[in-house]
């Protein structure tokens, strides 16, 4: 049997590899623009302009690029759309564009140290090692339980650990609320840990507004420690660190907010001319507001002391001595199938009890280097490897998993596949689910259908790899799915998602949502992403966009490897009333083998009747976006008249074997004099006027003119890959054509 000791030594080693890994392959690089040099006595400090705004914490260390150099440098300021960088060389009086590099290496370099200081507490090796071996007999009593609730607060009070399990829409929030919200009536110290504030910040909201009912809450008791920008923490401000050093610190909140205020002008003006006197006031200001600062974080420290139930992240808390130099009643870490193994254990080192919440039919946690000891403990969850989730194979619950057996989140005809065949029929539905999600479902597109499969089979061959990221995107599906966000919103729905397995596809579509539907996100709650980043997130309606398809000779690993059931799982179980599935059934039919989730998918959807098939896209098509027009692809008028205008620039993509009709050759022909045609295919073709010709084209056709208009889906080859019916796509987008052309300008 493995030691306790032996496991912290192997997680210490898989630590030291993946910050290794950070620290030479760090790969989030962020543009730096008009560096400026503002002093050079104790270290060379600089101000930097960002396109954007960059949250990096307060002196986290960062490498610096310009050039072929690199330096080593620390965050001083980062806010707004400027940061302020102490570096360790001198790069020059101005820089008119570098990079910063940053990973957070350093918070695995925490966790590090508090690993090292548990070899020396026989304490809290005993702890990790009811975690990672939970075969003690179950001590709770089980008659005469009368609740999720009740049995929660039973397991806490009789075991060291307890495990619940929780499926998405199950009511975990509401669970752990209650049994927190119970603990802190019986007066025990409660620790709420995470890996993501969101979820924290969620908990520790419920948490209160549970006690509030009750009549017990004390200010100052309950205390959300750390960064809070979320919803759920703005409408409870009361229990930030801030707001009660503003009601009882008022004067020391007011300094604190001019200094931030007087900075923010100097360094507006900084980034419109530099001076050297606001170069000098911006030092000053940045003196007086760390003495500040420090003041806050002793008044932080004393309220941290007295509260009852304190919730911050996993990162903060191996971070702050403030945490983990305390002792709990109860640790309760929520989320845990997305944390580290080495967190999890962590956490539970700091408490008498300790409940470890999540869902490992969910993703598992991120780790970037390529290491076996990386991949067996950083990139599996606790649940896996304490042996909990291997008896849910053998269709048991181990004695200490609790499982949440009710979803109430997904209308029932979108929870039908997942109960099934994830949760092994294990989770069920509450009888609200169906009245409650009725609304939604009714809604455009697909009206009083819940879920859908939108079948892009035989419409052409779109999906191609980018050189750089791997990732893949495919236009046709990215052109259905903003018609399909479309349709939702005006059908009355604010509540949309759109997710996807590759990251180039979700970027287009956020470029595409920006461009043309930036006033409809100012009043909707429209999010496009990866599925990665939407675990923990709902929505009303979903599109799931599964992007593989032709030319494609076998579908991407995140839809068919080791982890894509629980890739597939969050993709679906986001969804609230409305699951849309945009795929190419013949593909997955050919390149998918049958035991594979994403086919057990295609076909549950297509043997319940949920298909759609691509000769009922006039059909489902009710609204038209007047920058995204569908039509009968042989209906060439508009086309036509696009050529004939176009006063620049035409391009059209021959794919490899694709031979131009002569009715095409006529009509590009008949362009303006002094509009430049360009072609990309493999061969030339006889009788077009063409000024440039590539060998590189897109593997399906299209047309682009102005740099501004592309046509898809037109039947400008002889020999087409797509079947009828022939519908073609105009969109007038500058950023979806100007991410085109870079594949033609490098």
């Amino acid at each position: 049997m493995t030691t306790t000791l032996t496991y912290i030594k192997v997680w210490q080693k898989a630590l030291k590899a993946e910050i290794q890994h950070l620290k030479n392959e760090g790969s989030t690089r962020y543009l730096l623009l008009n560096g400026r040099l503002l002093s050079k006595e104790n270290a060379y400090i600089y101000f930097f302009d960002t396109p954007s705004s960059i949250k990096i914490p307060v002196g986290s260390i960062v490498r610096m690029e310009w050039g072929k150099k690199l330096a080593d440098g620390r965050i001083l300021s980062s806010e707004g759309r400027s940061v302020i960088i102490e570096i360790k060389e001198n790069l020059g009086p101005t820089l008119s564009e570098s990079y910063m590099l940053y990973d957070p290496w350093e918070l695995l370099d925490q966790l590090f140290q508090r690993l090292e200081d548990m070899k020396e507490s026989k304490r809290k090796r005993g702890r990790i090692k009811k975690l990672m071996d939970p075969s003690m007999p179950a001590k709770h009593p089980t008659d005469n339980i009368k609740s999720n609730v009740h049995e929660l607060i039973l397991r806490s009070k009789y075991n060291p650990v307890t495990f619940v399990w929780g499926p998405p829409g199950t009511g975990k929030t509401h669970t752990l609320a209650r049994v927190v919200a119970n603990k802190y009536l019986k007066d025990a110290r409660v620790l709420v840990l995470s890996h993501s504030n969101q979820a924290v910040d969620v908990l520790m909201a419920e948490v209160s507004i549970f006690v509030e009912k009750k009549g017990h809450l004390r200010e100052g008791d309950l205390l959300r420690y750390g960064s809070q920008a979320g919803e759920a923490i703005q409408n409870r401000p009361f229990l930030t660190a801030s707001h009660l050093i503003e009601k009882h610190h008022s004067n020391l909140a007011e300094n604190k907010e001019a200094l931030i205020e007087e900075r923010r002008f100097i360094k507006l003006d900084l980034s419109k001319s530099f001076s050297k006197r606001d170069s000098d006031r911006l030092l000053d200001i940045e003196k007086k507001l760390a003495a500040v600062l420090e003041k806050v974080r002793q008044k932080e420290l004393q309220f941290l002391q007295d509260a009852k139930i304190i919730g911050t992240t996993l990162a903060k808390a191996a971070n702050d001595p403030a945490i983990y130099e305390k002792e709990f009643d109860l640790v309760v870490v929520d989320e845990a199938s997305m944390a580290y193994v080495p967190q999890t254990a962590f956490a539970v080192s700091l408490a008498k009890r300790a409940i470890i919440c999540g869902d490992f039919k969910q993703l598992p946690p991120i780790a970037s280097a390529r290491h076996p000891l990386v991949s067996e403990w950083l990139r599996e969850d606790v649940f896996h490897k304490s042996g909990v989730s291997e008896w849910v194979n053998e269709g048991k619950l181990h004695p200490h998993l609790f499982l949440l057996k009710e979803q109430r989140r997904m209308h029932p005809e979108i929870s039908l596949f997942t109960n099934k065949y994830i949760y092994h029929s294990l989770v069920g539905d509450h009888k609200s689910v169906l009245t409650s999600r009725q609304d939604i479902s009714r809604r455009l597109p697909f009206q009083d259908r819940a879920s859908i499969l939108l079948d892009t089979s035989g419409a052409g061959e779109y999906c191609i790899t980018e050189r750089f990221s791997k990732s893949r995107i495919n236009l046709w599906q990215l052109l259905l799915s903003f018609q399909l966000v479309h349709e939702a919103y005006v059908g009355g729905t604010r509540s949309i998602g759109y997710v996807t397995p590759y990251r180039a596809q979700a970027v287009l579509l956020e470029q595409l949502l920006n461009e043309l539907y930036e006033e409809e996100l100012g009043e909707a709650d429209i999010v496009a992403a990866t599925v990665h980043r939407f675990q923990g997130s709902e929505r009303d309606v979903m599109i799931f966009d599964t992007v593989d398809s032709e030319p494609q000779d076998r579908a991407g690993m995140l839809l068919t490897g080791k982890e894509s059931e629980r890739l597939l799982n969050v993709a679906i179980t986001r969804t609230k009333g409305k699951f849309i599935h945009l795929c190419n059934h013949k593909f997955v039919r050919n390149r998918v083998y049958r035991n594979k989730t994403w086919r057990h998918l295609v076909e549950h959807q297509l043997t319940l009747g949920k298909a759609i098939g691509p000769s009922e896209i006039g059909t489902w098509i009710k609204n038209q976006h007047p920058n995204l027009q569908w039509m009968y692809a042989r209906k060439l008028e508009q086309v036509k008249k696009d050529i004939s205008t176009a006063s620049k620039t035409i391009i059209v993509s021959l794919p490899d074997g694709g031979l131009l009709t002569e009715e095409w050759i006529g009509i590009l022909n008949k362009r303006e004099k002094g509009t430049k045609l360009t072609l990309l295919a493999k061969n030339r073709v006889a009788g077009l006027k063409s000024e440039k010709e590539k060998s590189e084209p897109f593997p399906f056709p299209l047309i682009m003119i102005d740099n501004q208009l592309l046509w898809l889906g037109l039947p400008i080859e002889a020999n087409r890959h797509a079947e009828p019916p022939f519908i073609a796509a105009r969109l007038d987008s500058k950023r979806i054509v100007s991410y085109l052309l870079s594949y033609i300008n490098e």
